[in-house]
């Protein structure tokens, strides 16, 4: 007895959904890692922002303590005197009284 063997025929549809599956099987872990590298950039980048932020907080807040110190009235009368000025009270008039 021979036996006949029927070859199967793969239509259009099969090949296309075959096909499909295929690049969806490849296409998947390669999106999945070009986003996952993406989200690591800019992590990275946020952090070296937030430390840039930091930093210049750190010297704005410096800068401020600084103005503060030169601003006070002890040290506008240190300078005044190194300057050779005199506070004279009989000079002051008040505006308004």
């Amino acid at each position: 007895m021979v036996r006949k063997t029927t070859k199967h025929k793969v239509f259009k549809f099969e090949k296309l959904t075959y096909s499909l599956v295929i690049i969806c099987l490849v296409s998947l872990p390669l999106t999945t890692l070009f986003f996952k590298a993406n989200l690591s950039k800019y992590n990275f980048e946020v952090e070296t922002l937030k430390k840039e932020v930091v930093k210049q907080q750190n010297k704005n807040e410096s800068l401020h303590m600084k103005i503060s110190e030169l601003a006070s009235l002890e040290k506008v009368d240190e300078i005044a005197k190194a300057l050779g000025l005199v506070y004279n009270n009989g000079n002051i008039k008040n505006i308004g009284d």
